[in-house]
């Protein structure tokens, strides 16, 4: 494993340092908002404005790339990311911050995009496995290193502000000055909602509407925390520990899935999501434990769902299409990512705390009916014909070059399926 990751250290590194970072503002800014006395409206709309500049990002910088060259393009957007803090340290106001916030998912997803193409061009089939599995691991294990800093001071001061931006301008230095040589050009993804419709309903549906429950909690998690009464450092985990969740929850749901008609795992998780969001809504959650106990619950259930949706909808594609139709999810992902942080805050600001687990319940609730009523108008793909599952990170971190990694390692693993039913001479 080490002669594979050495020479990819740097940029794995400059990763961590961008995911750290995202990670510090993702939690400060709803959290400082709340202490400024934002609405849960306007905090709600830190995410929309977030998804809107992400999406426009995995669309358009793969034009800059072309035209500036990785590094440059990479300093662009790290410096833009930077900048969208500072800037919001500056001026206090929920109008600014969701332009801000804007650039800044403009920004994250351009430069993530940048280092998922150096990392698949620096591996090949025989260790793309260990390639995918360690940058996704990574990212995870900064993004919650980066909310768990929120615990060690006051929010209302320019700390945190100062700690992003120093992040993002270290995660230049990596890359500035690694050997390796610039990738082939970054992968455009096109929206084809009519194809994506014919080859998965349920797909299509349940993406949107994942992201609309992801959405809202990944923006308003830590404002309903300090709504309903728990101390920073119990937000933190609350948080974090929905997340780490997800990502433990993600292989033996895929085995599961691997072996089943994966609406029936879709029926499951939706069933085990909105018995956590009845736990939000019902349960005494101003008790760190019991908040949390939800959170793993809810967690667990919510970041399996896109893992899931998108191999089902490449168990029924064309051969050749994995990465059109998961690029497609992908960008219907960001859409339902731009409603759910606006409805949650619109139901917070009129319910109180518990209208974001309102937002969340009709998502699910939405989602069983509909892949319910699907299960009466198609039959199961048979088992010969399905795609591999791949995991996927628990948080709005893919990109199209993600999608390129896990497409290759999924070849990979083909390949060797078919190696290996080869009869032996």
């Amino acid at each position: 494993m080490r002669q594979f990751l050495l020479p990819i250290a740097s940029l794995l590194l400059g990763s961590a340092f961008l995911f750290f970072a995202g990670g510090v503002t993702g939690m400060h800014l709803p959290l400082r908002g709340t202490f400024e006395g934002f609405s849960s409206l306007s905090l709600g709309l830190l995410g929309t404005g977030w998804a809107i500049g992400y999406v426009t990002g995995c669309l358009s910088v793969p034009k800059i790339v072309q035209r500036a060259g990785h590094i440059r393009a990479f300093g662009v957007m790290a410096s833009l990311a930077c900048l969208s803090v500072l800037a919001s340290s500056l001026m206090v106001d929920p109008i600014a911050w969701i332009a801000f916030r804007s650039v800044a998912g403009f920004a994250f997803a351009g430069a993530a995009m940048i280092v998922e193409s150096w990392l698949t061009e620096r591996s090949d089939p025989s260790n793309r496995g260990v390639v995918f599995g360690t940058y996704t691991m990574v990212n995870l294990a900064a993004t919650t290193g980066g909310q768990v800093v929120l615990s060690m001071g006051p929010i209302d001061g320019f700390e945190f502000f100062v700690i992003a931006s120093m992040f993002y301008v270290v995660a230049l230095i990596p890359t500035a000055v690694t050997r390796t040589p610039a990738p082939a050009p970054l992968a455009q993804v096109k929206l084809d909602i009519r194809r994506l419709w014919r080859n998965s309903p349920v797909a299509v549906v349940a993406v949107v509407l994942t992201g609309v429950s992801n959405g809202s909690f990944g923006t308003l998690a830590a404002v309903y925390g300090g709504q309903v009464g728990l101390p920073i450092a119990s937000i933190t985990l609350f948080v974090s520990s929905s997340i780490l969740a997800g990502a433990f929850a993600q292989v033996p749901i895929g085995m599961i899935s691997d072996r089943t008609d994966r609406r029936y795992v879709v029926i499951a998780i939706a069933v085990v999501a909105l018995a956590a969001d009845s736990m939000f809504l019902f349960a005494d959650t101003s008790s760190a434990n019991i908040a949390i106990a939800s959170a793993v619950i809810f967690g667990a259930a919510i970041y399996t769902f896109y893992p899931v949706l998108v191999a089902h909808a490449n168990d029924h594609a064309d051969a050749g299409d994995a990465m059109q139709t998961s690029g497609g999810l992908l960008l219907m992902l960001g859409v339902g990512s731009m409603i759910g942080p606006f409805l949650g805050g619109v139901l917070m600001s009129v319910f109180g705390s518990i209208g974001l687990f309102m937002s969340t319940f009709g998502a699910h609730a939405l989602i069983l009916a509909f892949t319910l009523w699907r299960l009466t108008q198609r039959s199961a793909v048979a088992e010969s014909e399905k795609s591999v599952f791949v995991p996927s990170a628990p948080t709005r971190t893919a990109t199209p070059q993600t999608i390129i990694l896990a497409d290759e390692e999924v070849a990979k693993e083909m390949e060797v399926d078919e190696l290996s039913e080869q009869p032996s001479s």
